[in-house]
């Protein structure tokens, strides 16, 4: 037997473990598939145009990008909704969460490094906000909705039909209590760290978390990042005090988890800082509610002692900006100036005068594990009048060593490569 086999095996062991241990019914599709059966879903799976109007459209938006010397920016693909993805470790297919009820499979099959085919994945199941997407190495996509957490054995592989390998490793309603779900920084993202467990984010709902909701967030780790076993068990709090982080990547070089946190709204235009920070110590406090953003006090705490212990952020960025999707690259393509460096997308203001942000953004990385100075990498979406004409959200690294840039207000994702 495969050593796919016997991982199959045990994850389906598991999960009927965990769903016997908690009592909870899942959804008829899913356990159809948790039990390898079919369900009657058309084997024909609708795939998403990507030539037309559209995409002409996009490539002459991205005529107006400016980019290092060197590089150049392409359509890769065009995916609705897209936020957050995943490279698949052994055929480069790319998972592309969204902020609604699909997730996407993105292949490039003949490596011209333009997708060939876009198209649903697992259409037979209902997500919701399936927003954070990560593999693990040995090639297990785990697939973070807004209260439940999924893994997707062999996803590269059985993605090609409508009916694959799919397993709870955290029911529905147990990721967050059910009265805390909201509409509002309600989207997760995860990755799998050097210790083999899933980190995800949790973002609480409102602009600044009420004193009566701070022991519930503080238990449940709200307005923070948890990890666990990617079996769902030893569920623990890493970091507390962050309002919403939208980004999460760790470094290759320490193992040190690297997060981006959006800050409180309507302090001004230029207050508080958006912050990337490191997550050095498990159960550092990252200083919000009290903190806006950087050492900012917030009004509605300004007269409470804030947490002594609070850790203040290694990078700060422009208000409002709105800090998200995080990589370190790994690749060889770019020059060496890059390499190892730290990358992100900012999705661009909603509450400024003046708009800011809608780039990809960047920062060196030193030796001694902390970052340089932060600098646009990719600009252009924010026109001069203020308009979008796309807002990245995410980046990717591809095995050839180029980046991807995921974008769900035009819905698609580019490609960043250097040279030839």
């Amino acid at each position: 037997m495969s050593s796919k086999s016997f991982a199959l095996r045990g994850a389906v062991a598991l999960a009927l473990a965990a769903l016997a241990a908690t009592g909870h019914a899942q959804e008829p599709n899913l356990e159809k598939l948790s039990a390898f059966k079919t369900t009657g879903t058309a084997l024909d799976i609708p795939t998403i145009p990507q030539t037309g109007a559209q995409a002409d459209a996009i490539r002459e938006t991205l005529k107006k990008i400016r980019l290092p010397e060197g590089f150049k920016i392409d359509l890769y693909a065009i995916v609705p909704d897209a936020r957050n993805m995943a490279v698949g470790p052994t055929t480069g297919v790319v998972f592309v969460g969204t902020r609604k009820t699909k997730v996407y499979a993105v292949t490039d099959r003949d490596k011209d490094r333009v997708a060939d085919e876009v198209k649903e994945f697992a259409p037979s199941l209902k997500f919701s906000v399936p927003n954070g997407v990560c593999f693990s190495k040995d090639g297990f996509l785990y697939v973070a909705e807004h209260n439940r957490v999924l893994v997707f054995p062999a996803a590269e592989y059985f993605y090609e039909g409508p009916d694959v390998a799919a397993f709870v490793v955290v029911p529905q309603g147990k990721l967050i209590p059910t009265s805390e779900e909201s509409y509002n920084h309600g989207a997760r993202v995860c990755k799998i760290g050097p210790d083999k467990k899933m980190y995800i984010t949790l973002g609480q709902p409102y602009n600044v978390s009420p004193t009566d909701k701070l022991k519930l967030y503080d238990e449940v780790g709200i307005g923070g990042i948890i990890r666990m076993d990617t079996d769902g068990k030893n569920r623990e709090v890493v970091a507390r005090g962050v309002r919403n982080s939208g980004g999460i990547a760790f470094n290759p070089k320490d193992g040190v988890l690297w997060f981006n946190d959006n800050q409180v709204d309507g302090m001004g235009d230029t207050i508080p800082p958006g912050e990337t920070n490191r997550l050095t110590k498990v159960g550092a406090n990252y200083g919000f509610p009290w903190y806006g953003g950087g050492k900012v006090r917030t009004a509605e705490y300004k007269d409470a002692t804030p947490p002594s212990d609070a850790v203040f952020p290694v990078l700060e960025h422009d208000a409002h900006a709105a800090d998200m999707g995080a990589a370190f690259y790994n690749g060889k393509q770019f020059p060496e100036k890059y390499r190892g460096g730290y990358f992100w997308a900012q999705h661009g203001s909603w509450n400024r005068n003046d708009a800011v942000g809608a780039r990809v953004m960047w920062a060196p990385v030193k030796a001694d594990g902390t970052p340089g100075k932060a600098e646009p990498f990719a600009e252009g979406w924010l026109t001069a009048d203020g308009e979008y004409l796309g807002r990245p959200l995410d980046v990717a690294t591809l095995p050839d060593g180029s980046m991807l840039v995921s974008d769900d207000y035009v819905g698609a994702i580019y490609r960043i490569s250097y040279g030839k």
